[in-house]
């Protein structure tokens, strides 16, 4: 960063501080993820400096041969990973994935059923504050109250009943795996497109640690940079023929990449995707696959530490990358939680559980997920050990000499696993 501290010493001290943050802390938000020095570098290139609008061979300006080669690298390597028929790689966010899926696939005004919110579904999937739910009839569907899991006849009762156009499986706070097949069934039953928002597992998926929804759903949206461990990004994968309109003058793919471009977005970010494109390529190597498989072996061993110790977890435990936590029986709230792990440099985030009491601004619940650490290097002892030290501090939060010990595992498990040599 010679030239940046030189130019802007501001911005070059604030990117040190916080690449000193995530060094010295242990990462521990489910979201959140470290890429790869080659990510890292191919997101800092000349490729921003590029306009692109449309797609590979259909632009709408000048001198996009060299683009072209790293989005159709990117496209590729997306549908091998996942073995999706189409392939679109320019949204620049979940969100914008989402928004793009919805206007592909609906209209103002018609049904999407989704999870609902309280129970782990996703600001996009309806929040009345969000696009979603301002402009399409949410229908919601959650999880039981005694076991905090999706009861598929109850969605297939609420389907039946509702007719929605989009059946949405997919979540930001549920830890356990989809059934996507009987989501499946259900929207073929009745006459709905099944739509599979896998932001959260697709690495997961990707290296064959959850069930895979491809081979199911009409169309799936991700982000590029949770589980993936790719840039800051999103995409979508569809199939080719439209299910519900095999007669339509455009198939799926086509309504899908008209949605985002120019529906939704104009230039692409052909930097980003070509850091997608690397990640990819990284998610297709045996490593990646031994890597998914170790976030879930981590995150189970948190759980087994977490169940002996009483800490209670939203439906018993995970089958994925994520814990959530109930800290009612504890009397520390979410936020209190928190900010008490991040004094000592675990950083996590709060988040609602099912049938909150609690503000979501101060819920009763914290979310804790395994990638960030599984890519530091931590296995099940190192994890387990972390969340032993979590459960302390969580029962104990006034105990000093509880954080002062905290801090000296963090400090020893930071220095042992950098996330990137040398920087």
């Amino acid at each position: 960063m010679k030239i940046l501290i030189e130019q802007d010493p501001q911005i070059a001290e604030a990117i040190k501080n916080e690449t000193c943050r995530q060094q010295n802390g242990m990462e521990m938000i489910a979201s959140e993820n470290i890429v790869s020095p080659a990510v890292l570098e191919a997101m800092g290139t000349a490729l921003t400096n590029k306009y692109s609008e449309g797609y590979p061979g259909k632009r709408y300006y000048g001198g996009n041969e060299f683009i072209d080669v790293v989005e159709n690298l990117a496209i590729e390597r997306a549908k091998q990973l996942f073995g999706a028929e189409h392939a679109n790689v320019q949204p620049h966010a979940g969100s914008q994935a989402n928004m793009a899926a919805y206007f592909a696939l609906m209209n103002p005004g018609d049904k999407l059923m989704a999870m609902s919110l309280a129970h782990g579904g996703h600001l996009t999937h309806g929040s009345p504050v969000n696009f979603s739910g301002k402009l399409y009839k949410i229908i919601p569907y959650g999880v039981t109250a005694d076991t905090h899991r999706i009861d598929m006849e109850e969605v297939r009762k609420i389907a039946l009943a509702e007719k929605p156009k989009v059946i949405l499986a997919g979540y930001t706070a549920y830890p356990r795996s989809i059934d996507f097949e009987t989501f499946y069934k259900i929207a073929e039953e009745v006459g709905a497109y099944f739509m599979v928002d896998m932001a959260h597992i697709a690495g997961l998926i990707a290296a064959g640690s959850h069930p895979d929804p491809v081979p199911y759903a009409d169309v799936i949206t991700t982000t590029t940079h949770k589980t993936l461990r790719g840039p800051r990004g999103a995409m979508i994968l569809s199939k080719i023929t439209d299910r519900l309109h095999p007669n339509d003058k455009k198939n799926l793919a086509q309504k899908i990449d008209s949605a985002v471009f120019p529906g939704m977005q104009g230039g692409p970010l052909e930097h980003i995707i070509a850091a997608k494109a690397v990640a990819f390529a990284e998610a297709l190597l045996p490593s990646f696959k031994e890597y998914g498989h170790q976030i879930v072996k981590n995150a189970k061993a948190m759980e087994n530490i977490f169940n002996q110790e009483g800490i209670k977890m939203v439906s018993g435990g995970t089958d994925n990358h994520l814990l959530l936590l109930d800290l009612t029986d504890l009397g520390i709230s979410g936020k209190e939680a928190e900010n008490l792990l991040g004094s000592v440099e675990i950083y996590t985030n709060r988040n609602t559980v099912p049938n909150e009491t609690r503000s979501p601004f101060d819920p009763s619940g914290l979310r804790l997920g395994t990638p960030a650490i599984t890519t530091r290097g931590l296995k099940e002892d190192g994890c387990a050990a972390v969340a032993k030290t979590i459960s302390d501090l969580l029962k104990n939060p006034k105990d000093s000499v509880a954080q002062e010990k905290t801090k000296k595992i963090v400090k020893e498990m930071t220095e042992k696993w950098p996330i990137y040599g040398g920087m």
